[in-house]
């Protein structure tokens, strides 16, 4: 386990960026993170779901508009109110994932992306209310910043930017980095059975750099990214399948998680 510090904390960073940008459109790439694995994950379009940590909204609205049964709730209050603006049927609240304010077993499905490594206190607590809120044969699909190669480098990228820039790169708490075994040993101590767990690029390190991006994507713009993918150039695109293919587990920077409450 490793912890990554930057000059401000967790919550002021996320109250920055999601003042910054306006709420999400519903996601359009069904073969990215984090829409690709809610797909792998949801199977009863029946069962009710929430998404807890809906940050912008992307996947949340992808699954209002065909109709499912979802709740999102985060703990950025302007998220939530962007949310609400945007559009009024959204079933949308604040809310703290270690202390749920829903009934046990209310739940078949429970998204979590980008969410558990935010917390510094209460991760396990925050696994265990998971695993309440979900019904028997309930999943949860989860998220994780990965502890490899590349989220050290990145960190290093920053705290470097940081320095350049005249800024203290500080000693705030920002994320929390899990190896994959330690991603999986945190869900099967609280009693879920792990189905899969899958090394992700969500943004490739690669996209970093406006060179390996594809050429709609050379200015950047977070919602685009967010709403079709970090999208790469050719090159870029072989760089990071060279990575992934023979070294996932050192170049993916997030873990996903699908497992089970029995």
């Amino acid at each position: 386990m490793r912890i990554t510090y930057r000059n401000q904390d967790v919550k002021d960073y996320w109250e920055r960026r999601w003042s910054e940008i306006p709420a999400d459109e519903a996601m359009t790439n069904t073969s990215v993170y984090p829409l690709k694995y809610a797909q792998a994950a949801i199977t009863d379009r029946d069962a009710p779901i929430l998404e807890a940590g809906c940050g912008a909204g992307r996947i949340l609205r992808y699954y209002h508009q065909l109709g499912y049964d979802i709740t999102g709730i985060d703990y950025i209050q302007v998220a939530i109110d962007k949310l609400r603006d945007v559009d009024a049927t959204l079933k949308v609240d604040t809310g703290n994932i270690t202390a749920l304010e829903f009934a046990d077993a209310q739940f078949g499905y429970v998204l979590a992306f980008g969410l558990f490594h935010n917390l510094q206190d209460g991760l396990e607590r925050a696994v265990e209310e998971t695993y309440r809120v979900l019904r028997p044969g309930g999943r949860v699909c989860a998220s994780f910043r990965a502890d490899n190669i590349q989220t050290r480098l990145v960190d290093w990228l920053a705290n470097r930017k940081s320095r350049q820039t005249g800024s203290s790169s500080g000693k705030a708490f920002h994320k929390m980095n899990l190896t994959k075994r330690e991603f999986r040993a945190l869900f099967e101590r609280v009693g879920f059975m792990v189905d899969s767990i899958d090394p992700v690029e969500n943004m490739p390190i690669l996209y970093k750099f406006a060179f390996f991006r594809a050429r709609h994507h050379k200015r950047f713009d977070e919602n685009l990214a967010r709403k079709e993918g970090y999208r790469l150039s050719p090159l870029g695109s072989l760089l990071q399948r060279f990575m992934m293919r023979y070294f996932p587990d050192q170049f993916c920077n997030i873990y996903v998680l699908i497992a089970t409450k029995p």
